[in-house]
């Protein structure tokens, strides 16, 4: 009775971890101090991370001018690869993906967090949308210096097509189902961490 009748098809607006990529975007150590809400950020970026390595999502992280701005948060390093550094505020170009149609490996949904909302975040979510692809934005992963710029790179996002969530959202709709040992490491995870508000 708790089992899915077998003509079971999942919603196409759910993400799926095996189509999916994270992106984190310019949580860097001298703009962090400016910026709203930044523990709160800092840790559902730390979340998602954590979160996407459990389930297999491949994580991506940039950084804006570094030698300026810094490099990533300390407690967001461990876990990423190679940090592109950018001086085009989109981080799309340091990317190289291509289109989603491109994607052998079909990764078409991207989530993206970081900051700041109305400028990098904004701008590659809008530049990743326009190549085709599906993008997901944790709402309490992301912020700016004003939350007045915040509320409103959420609007613009979501009117231009992307998805608002939240971080417990993500990482529940990665999972996928309960009873399974990945299930009880990502509640475990939550549990842990709080929801970062």
């Amino acid at each position: 009775m708790n089992q899915p009748a077998s003509n079971y098809v999942r919603s196409h607006e759910l993400l799926d971890r095996a189509a999916s990529r994270l992106l984190i975007v310019d949580v860097q150590e001298k703009l962090i101090p400016t910026i709203a809400q930044a523990a709160r950020v800092v840790a559902n970026c730390r979340q998602l991370i954590d979160g996407a390595q459990i389930l297999g999502v491949p994580v991506f992280a940039t950084e804006q001018y570094p030698k300026g701005l810094g490099p990533t948060v300390a407690s967001l390093r461990e876990g990423l690869s190679t940090v592109p550094e950018k001086l085009l505020f989109s981080c799309a170009e340091v990317l190289n993906w291509g289109t989603a149609a491109e994607q052998t490996e079909q990764r078409f949904q991207v989530v993206v967090a970081g900051i700041e909302s109305h400028v990098c975040v904004l701008q590659t979510v809008l530049d990743l949308l326009s190549q085709g692809y599906r993008v997901y934005v944790p709402a309490d992963a992301v912020s700016s210096r004003q939350e007045f710029d915040w509320k409103i790179a959420l609007d613009r996002m979501s009117n231009a097509g992307a998805t608002i969530t939240t971080t417990e959202s993500v990482l529940f709709e990665w999972c996928e189902r309960a009873g399974t040992p990945e299930f009880k490491q990502i509640s475990q995870l939550i549990k842990s961490r709080g929801n970062g508000t």
